[in-house]
Parts: C-alpha cells; sequence; structure tokens
C-alpha cells in the first residue's frame, strides 16, 4: 500500500492524516481516541499524560494484521476551549504511535475536530459538520481513502460516537462500557441497516466483530 501523510493546515479546527491507504472498497473499523485508545484524562493534550487502555494496542494490531483500515476520529473541544493546541495534540499522537507501533499496530488515518460552541474564536461552531454525532470525520475518510462505509464499523465510549456511524450509514456501532441510560439511548439509533451493541472494552469489540465475521477485508477466506 502506498504511505502518505497529510495534514489539513488550512482550517484551523480541522486535522486529517492519511498514513496508509488501503485497498479499494475495504470495510473499516473507526474508532473515538480517549475512552478507547488511551484513558479518557479530560482534555488530554500532554503526551506525558497518555495512558494506554489494555487490549487496545493488541486489538488494533489484530485489525491490522487482517488489512482492515483503522481510523481514528475524535472531537478535540479542548483545543477550541484553549486548554491546548495542536501542537499538544500532536505531540500525544506521536506517544500513541509509539505505543501501538510497541505492539506491532498502527493506525491508518487521524481525523480531528476541535470545533465546539463553546470554542474560542475562531473555533467556535455551534453544529460543524465534523464533530460527532455529526458524520463529516467519516464522510472525509471514505473520501480520501475509499473506504466502504456500508461494511464499516465505529467503536466509541459515548453515544455520539454510535449517532455519527448511524449518520454515516455505517453497519453498527459498538457502545463500551456504558450505563444503561446511554445504552438505551444508543440502542434507539439501531434499525435493520444499523446494528447496535455494547462491549466491556475495545478488545472485546474487536474480538467479537472479527470472530462473527463482521468486520473482514473483502478478500479475506469466507468474505
Amino acid at each position: 500500500m502506498s504511505r502518505h501523510a497529510k495534514s489539513i493546515s488550512d482550517d484551523a479546527g480541522l486535522w486529517c492524516q492519511i498514513e496508509r491507504a488501503p485497498a479499494r472498497n475495504q470495510a473499516a473499523l473507526f474508532l473515538d481516541r480517549d475512552g478507547v485508545v488511551v484513558a479518557d484524562t479530560r482534555y488530554l493534550g500532554r503526551p506525558e499524560d497518555l495512558r494506554m487502555m489494555a487490549g487496545a494496542a493488541s486489538a488494533i494490531a489484530r485489525c491490522n494484521a487482517l488489512n482492515i483500515p483503522v481510523v481514528l476520529v475524535t472531537n478535540q473541544s479542548g483545543i477550541a476551549r484553549g486548554y491546548y493546541d495542536w501542537d499538544g495534540f500532536r505531540a500525544v499522537q506521536a506517544v500513541l504511535a509509539v505505543e501501538l507501533g510497541a505492539a506491532g499496530a498502527h493506525l491508518d488515518a487521524v481525523l480531528a475536530c476541535a470545533y465546539h460552541a463553546d470554542g474560542r474564536e475562531p473555533l467556535r461552531n455551534v453544529n460543524h459538520a465534523w464533530r460527532k454525532p455529526n458524520p463529516g470525520m467519516i464522510f472525509a475518510a471514505r473520501d480520501r481513502m475509499e473506504i466502504d462505509l456500508s461494511r464499516s464499523w465505529i467503536i466509541g465510549d459515548s453515544v455520539s460516537d454510535v449517532a455519527a456511524g448511524a449518520a454515516a450509514g455505517l453497519a453498527g456501532g459498538i457502545l463500551l462500557a456504558a450505563g444503561d441510560a446511554p445504552l438505551r439511548e444508543a440502542q434507539a439509533l439501531a434499525n435493520d441497516r444499523f446494528a447496535v451493541e455494547n462491549a466491556s472494552d475495545l478488545a472485546a469489540a474487536v474480538a467479537g466483530l472479527i470472530g462473527g465475521r463482521r468486520l473482514a477485508h473483502r478478500d479475506a477466506p469466507g468474505q
């Protein structure tokens, strides 16, 4: 696969870095970051504060081994609020890449949206298309990587993650470690084209998707 990277610099509130271009028309796994891949420390803007979630790196490596593109889609309102900046985000992502690499894992793309209704100008935006629960980041990844959204899944720890997947026309979404109320809210998004499930963590969610053959490279055996 070709390797290339691009960070959107002409929009102060958006980040899009495509590291690897998958084969055309493949299913992908979309992941939220905080609370899914790394611990949610509230506005993670310092690399020394990064803590990996148990089993997350090996779960991503499992997808990598099957040539399933893994795409990080993360809201970053801490930038809009002035708690850190894109340099801080970049530094955190660099450490995350090292942690993943130590487990033989990588992200194929990273997309982030800093816009927020309570942000400082120019990052104040009540309802930016890229901010989850809107599907803009997923659509941007689709357009740049030629992903088959109808066979793709999203995993997150917030109802907004699942809602973004439903709005994008994904096959399904998995909500991690949620209480009864958020789980009911997420399950209300399910229909005959969009499945909603819950799991304890990323490793369990990925094991269920791959073991159940609901997420696979198109050329994988049995597909």
